[in-house]
């Protein structure tokens, strides 16, 4: 911004003197204490406009918008009204355990993000009052002038004034991983910003170099902060989960007022008081709305989020968490994703060859091959001169420590450095036999570097740079101990290799050197050309087994990367991800104008599967593209720019190392090691949690149905209550939850992976569940009324009433209890499987049975419950009774197993298809 507010040209298109004039500051003197006063007071603090942080009570509020929940309290309330006190308080402990698991769990996450975040906070250096100084980023005012060297990191957007050997990395803004050159003087016409060569911006920083700049925009007017504020105004959308939950819930609504209308007309027609009938049909509504679903569902979700995390996998929301294992497309960047993000030299195209150079990183272990011999590089003159070129016309530094290596500056000439050691070439040596008397920093219009160097009182001149940029200024050729003259079509020949190179996903540099008298001598005429050396960002390791895990379990994997098309389909046939040599890469631009697409070139893109050239913006098309037919869309990023697209997409990943502090606040889950594979594994984690949820829904529903069914057969037959009310709220609250949380905790069945991703619009509960619900529902409905037929008819006169009530009651729970067996995979063994090696299983089956030991023999409990002591027959009754269930339902899985006989449900959404 400009102090007088004239806005006519942007500060890139100014000369350094205009700029300097209209922020009102001296480069020499910088600013006096009070104009810093009086600007921050006008401008404010050098600070982004964070994302509104929610407020802790807004977290608690969340903990209570779902359906489910509003029940509950519409129960709750109810329960008040009717006078069942006990029942009203223990609907309102369970709304408030798991709006204290939920509030728990999220203030934990937002309190990782911060820490995340409090990694940004930076100083920086300002000349104040003739002085330089150390100060906060935040108090930066514009007209500053801010001096900066190597690893600093941009405070603000800046004009560079005076910058030496200067090179930025700029990836967070533009995307491009390799680092630029900047210059001082002004451009013209309407430049974009991968191409400002004289601005510097807030969030990017120095691989190499210094420079002197003056501030010219802070906080939110920075490019950063514009792009920050644009993501605040974005609307959250519901995650499938939290719509699944809530359209279970709303299922519930007419369920439970057909529910109470059966009960009232059929207490009704048999002649029982009205007013009763009402008073128990609201009550048993009451009793039959699922208090265990929403606290389950949230513990379940905290805990997928605790082993998320512990496979370096920080997801913000628990709903997300669930979304994730949907996800049906991934679209991963390259570089250090799937890749290493360390450049390592892979290859030299000299005159006498090409040598290979295996060895990946910082390891300084390598050799040097040439057609899988290995090339004794003493004895190779050419070699040797590429090797030494790229060791002295470097400015990046390597140090090894105890085995640790240690590195400073651009990737690029670091990855130089290490070919250098491998070879036995070491900077500091060779600078002592060879020292440097002059730099001429990287040029961007000449695209070469330079450096002279003493050598027996003559001077050689190191030369690297862009491939065209140093064959051009090239009029020999090293080929061995001597030189020989470069021909035009020769030239061409050097440039033709280079493409080869780049086709081969390699970026390539080209090494050239002279000799002169005088270090003023021009550096780059008449140049000898040496050679080409390529480098490459190595896979991960572990990639190629996650990408075909990924394509095992039906996801499509997208890579989107800004490279070069020969480098992106390089890496991706590297990694696995493609096969074909010739499979065709998608440029970015192509993508620049989605709304004119043809139908044709539609399905092209969403069937592509490597992108290259791709620009920030392109990512939001992509992910418009595979969300119009359906797709469910998980998408990486890093860079400021990423954000709109992290936030568009389904689930949002952000890198934790290398990720900035807007990235990671636009997604839904940052990875702490920026590796592919957690993202395997998070997804797999996704598909555990939505089954385990699936399979406590069944169990937890098909119990209160068999608790209602119960009841309203023992109201058809005439026959007494075989459960009162707070017998059936003690079963919903203490025994359903144990169990059904140990449901939660199934680590899942082997082959989670070998399936494809379900439909995205599948209920929790399908045509099939419901059937089962009914299936199972009917079957411990029935063995209830059946153990309280024969505990009345037991003696001559039958039990007692309290004690008939007693062994229907304990049937109806531990075939509850056995029930949870019933809900395994159909894949799955009948020994064998998810549930049965479940310890936390056995461990809720052993603590539910002590609790309804407890409910019949401890005097307080048994008063409240209104239970009695049943005797050996009676627990003879319970035992045989609520096993029939069980052996029933084990029955049926397992020849469904066997033989794959669809079950009714399965029949009925066959012949009826949503």
């Amino acid at each position: 911004m400009s102090l007088d507010g004239n806005e006519d040209q942007p500060p890139w298109a100014r000369s350094v003197s205009d700029v300097l004039e209209r922020q009102g500051v001296s480069k020499g003197e910088g600013l006096a204490e009070e104009d810093v006063e009086r600007r921050l007071e006008q401008f404010g603090p050098n600070e982004l406009h964070e994302a509104e942080r929610r407020r802790w009570y807004e977290i608690l509020a969340d903990q209570f918008k779902s359906v489910i929940i509003l029940l509950l309290a519409v129960a709750g309330v109810g329960a008040f009204l009717l006078g069942d006190t006990v029942e009203a308080v223990a609907i309102f402990a369970v709304l408030l355990i798991n709006g204290a698991i939920g509030f728990v769990t999220e203030m934990r996450a937002l309190s990782s993000m911060e820490s995340l975040q409090e990694l940004t906070v930076i100083e920086t250096r300002v000349r104040r009052d003739g002085q330089d100084r150390e100060i906060p980023a935040a108090e930066v005012v514009p007209g500053d002038i801010v001096v900066l060297e190597a690893g600093d990191v941009v405070p603000a957007d800046l004009r560079v004034i005076d910058p030496s050997r200067l090179r930025v990395d700029e990836s967070a803004l533009t995307g491009e991983s390799v680092p630029v050159g900047k210059t001082s003087e002004p451009l013209e016409g309407d430049v974009p910003l991968a191409e400002r060569e004289n601005m510097l911006y807030k969030g990017t920083y120095l691989t190499r170099g210094t420079a002197e700049a003056v501030v010219v925009d802070t906080g939110p007017d920075t490019e950063l902060g514009e792009i920050s504020a644009s993501l605040q105004e974005a609307a959250e959308e519901q995650t499938p989960l939290q719509a699944k939950l809530d359209e279970l819930g709303q299922k519930l609504v007419p369920f439970l007022l057909v529910v109470a209308a059966i009960v009232l007309v059929s207490g009704w027609l048999r002649g029982q008081n009205l007013f009763l009938m009402v008073e128990t049909a609201i009550a048993l509504a009451i009793a039959t709305v699922p208090e265990g679903l929403p606290i389950v569902a949230t513990l379940v979700l905290a805990r997928g989020m605790r082993r998320m995390a512990n496979r370096n996998a920080l997801v913000t929301t628990l709903a997300s968490v669930e979304t994730l294992g949907s996800t049906t497309v991934i679209c991963t960047d390259k570089t250090g994703t799937l890749t290493e993000n360390e450049m390592t030299v892979a290859a030299y195209e000299l005159s006498n060859g090409s040598v290979e150079v295996t060895g990946t990183g910082l390891d300084t272990e390598g050799a040097f091959q040439h057609g899988g011999q290995k090339r004794d590089e003493p004895q190779d003159p050419v070699l040797r001169e590429a090797l030494e070129v790229g060791v002295l016309c470097n400015n990046a530094s390597v140090t090894e420590s105890d085995g640790e290596v240690e590195e400073t500056g651009d990737p690029m000439e670091v990855a130089l450095l290490i070919a250098g050691l491998k070879a036995g070439l070491d900077r500091d040596h060779v600078l002592e036999e060879m020292p440097e008397r002059r730099e001429v920093a990287f040029d961007p219009s000449a695209k070469m570097m330079a450096t002279y160097h003493d050598l027996d009182g003559r001077y050689t001149v190191a030369v690297k740079g862009a491939p065209e940029a140093v064959v051009e200024s090239s009029t020999r050729v090293v080929t061995g101990d001597d030189t020989e003259e470069l021909s035009s079509s020769e030239r061409d020949a050097w440039l033709e290799k280079s493409d080869r190179m780049a086709e081969d996903g390699l970026r390539v540099l080209a090494l050239g050197r002279k000799e002169v008298d005088d270090t003023e001598d021009a550096p780059y005429e008449n140049l000898s050309l040496i050679g080409l050396v390529g480098f490459i960002d190595p896979p991960r390791e572990e990639v190629r087994s996650t990408i075909q895990g990924c394509q095992d379990a039906g996801m499509r994997v997208v890579m989107a990367t800004g490279d070069h098309a020969g480098t992106a389909r390089n890496i991706a046939q590297s990694v696995g991800l493609v096969d074909a040599d010739d499979v065709e890469v998608v440029e970015g631009r192509e993508l620049d104008d989605p709304e004119n697409l043809s139908q044709e070139e539609r399905d092209r893109f969403v069937n592509a599967e490597v992108f290259a050239r791709v620009a920030p913006e392109n990512k939001l098309d992509l992910i418009d593209l595979h969300q119009s037919v359906g797709s469910i869309v998980a998408m990486t990023g890093d860079g400021v720019n990423d954000a709109p697209a992290l936030k568009s997409a389904d689930i949002g990943v952000a890198m934790g190392q290398r990720g900035t502090q807007v990235a990671q606040e636009a997604s839904d889950m940052v990875l702490r090691d920026d590796n592919f594979e957690s993202i395997y594994h998070a997804v797999r984690e996704g598909r555990i949690i939505f089954n385990n949820i699936r399979k406590f829904v069944l169990y937890l529903m098909s119990c209160n149905l068999s608790e209602l069914l119960a009841i309203l057969i023992a109201a058809l037959l005439a026959f007494p209550l075989p459960l009162l009310p707070l017998q059936i709220l003690f079963l919903n609250v203490v025994t359903d939850i144990f169990p059904a949380f140990a449901l939660g905790t199934c680590e899942g069945s082997e082959d989670i992976m070998d399936r494809p991703p379900r439909d995205p619009d599948e209920p929790i509960m399908t045509r099939t569940n419901w059937t089962e619900l009914g299936f199972y529902g009917v079957l411990i409905s029935v063995a209830t009324i059946g153990a309280f037929v024969i505990a009345g008819g037991m003696y001559a006169g039958g039990m007692e009433t309290e004690e008939a009530v007693t062994v229907s009651f304990l049937t109806l729970a531990f075939a509850q209890l056995w029930h949870v067996f019933d809900v395994r995979e159909i894949t799955s063994g009948t020994l064998r499987n998810e549930i049965t090696t479940n310890l936390y299983i056995w461990g809720a089956l052993g603590l539910s049975t002590l609790i309804l030991v407890g409910a019949v023999y401890l005097p307080g409990i048994s008063l409240a419950l209104s239970t009695a002591p049943i005797g050996l027959d009676g627990w003879l009754v319970v035992l045989g009774m609520s096993l029939i269930p069980l052996v029933v339902g084990q029955g049926e899985r397992e020849f469904r197993r066997r033989f794959g006989t669809p079950n009714f449900g399965t029949m009925l959404e066959n012949t009826h298809p949503d």
